[in-house]
């Protein structure tokens, strides 16, 4: 567990430092930059959409996944509509927040370092060539980095396979 916090607290760190603006260098001799970079590509997976799936038709297919596994969809946050209503172009790029409240209480009681990772995002965007893609956490990762209890253990495989499962319907396009 110790070996989660510590990763977890650069990784919160980091997003620290980014968020306050700060310019400042983090003065640790335990930072290894090329490290911290592996760490946060690392926690992250990209999937690139099926040839005939547009990112509209993946969002949809997303939502009527999660609702078929009862995880609810908490926050649709559309991110290029708000560029373009600020008057610049922008490729699609829409983050979709989903969760199951009853685990993440129960997540969060156990540890509160959780409530950084609720809940479960899921972004969809279109790259420069208008190429599809999802993107979300390595839930594989967290799983193996955290040592939860036994009555956490199964509830967190349930959410990392929700997750997956969403994830899935978005990439084939399946309703």
């Amino acid at each position: 567990m110790k070996r989660v916090i510590v990763s977890i607290a650069l990784i919160l760190g980091f997003a620290t430092v980014a968020h306050a603006g700060s310019k400042k260098e983090i003065d640790t001799p335990a930072f290894d930059k090329a490290v911290a970079q592996q760490m946060i590509h690392n926690s992250i997976q990209r999937f690139e959409l099926a040839e005939d799936v547009g990112v509209e038709d993946a969002v949809e297919s997303m939502t009527l996944r999660a609702n078929m596994l009862n995880f609810k969809l908490v926050a649709d946050l559309p991110l290029s509509e708000q560029v373009e209503a600020m008057g610049e172009e922008a490729n699609y790029m829409r983050i979709l927040a989903f969760c199951d409240a009853l685990i993440a209480k129960k997540m969060v009681e156990y540890d509160i370092i959780f409530a950084g990772f609720l809940p479960c995002r899921i972004a969809v965007i279109e790259d420069s060539e208008g190429k599809g893609w999802i993107v979300t956490m390595n839930m594989d990762m967290m799983l193996h980095a955290v040592d939860l209890p036994d009555e956490l253990k199964p509830l967190a495989e349930r959410v990392r396979d929700t997750i997956y499962s969403i994830v899935d319907a978005g990439v084939n396009g399946d309703l």
